[in-house]
């Protein structure tokens, strides 16, 4: 994961299992979610649901990732990318593993919780970016976890119309060209199947 590039990042429950049975569970996910992932990446979208998750996000830039791992500099031939790279994915790897820790002793259980890595696709274009957004705060209707994209709690999608918004919410909202347009793009029926779905 590259400094100042945009991904989609994604992972599922093991089996049949549950990442989150209880509110307290999200808002704990959620949590842990700023102590790891802030540092590294701004969040433009997100939705929890109870057997899987999906994100976008941007990496942050180079000089942040190097202030906040401590780094000097990396190399001047760059080969110390990868490992920046290699760093930033841990956090996600640290989140997820932190996590399964809590929520195998609240409901005493043992291994892990996600599948056994998490998936990531970069985001190389406005279109895909546009459509992830959508996509993202949809999929809790287009897995029959709610009927309404709008009154599912774990998603981004209230968050971006709150009045006050903080700067990488108020980008998202400009994307689209104002809040207006961000909700009635948000209402035209979403396709039968995604084409992000696997």
């Amino acid at each position: 994961m590259e400094p100042e590039k945009y991904y989609h990042i994604y992972t599922h429950a093991n089996g049949t299992e549950n990442l989150f049975r209880k509110d307290e569970n999200f808002r704990y996910f959620l949590l842990r979610y700023e102590h790891f992932i802030a540092p590294v990446a701004d969040t433009l979208a997100w939705c929890l649901m109870p057997n899987h998750l999906h994100l976008l996000v941007r990496v942050k830039p180079m000089a942040d990732l190097l202030r906040f791992f401590e780094l000097e500099a990396l190399p001047s031939d760059l080969t110390g990318l990868g490992d920046l790279s290699g760093r930033t994915i841990r956090q996600f790897s640290h989140l997820f593993n932190a996590y399964t820790k809590a929520y195998n002793k609240v409901y005493q259980r043992r291994g892990s919780l996600f599948t056994r890595s998490f998936r990531r696709k970069e985001v190389t274009n406005n279109r895909y970016f546009t459509k992830l957004i959508f996509y993202i705060h949809t999929n809790p209707v287009h897995h029959g976890f709610t009927p309404y994209h709008t009154s599912w709690p774990w998603s981004s999608f209230q968050e971006l119309l709150l009045a006050e918004l903080t700067p990488i919410q108020q980008e998202v909202i400009e994307h689209f060209g104002g809040r207006q347009q961000f909700v009635e793009f948000h209402r035209q029926p979403p396709p039968p199947k995604f084409p992000f779905d696997d």
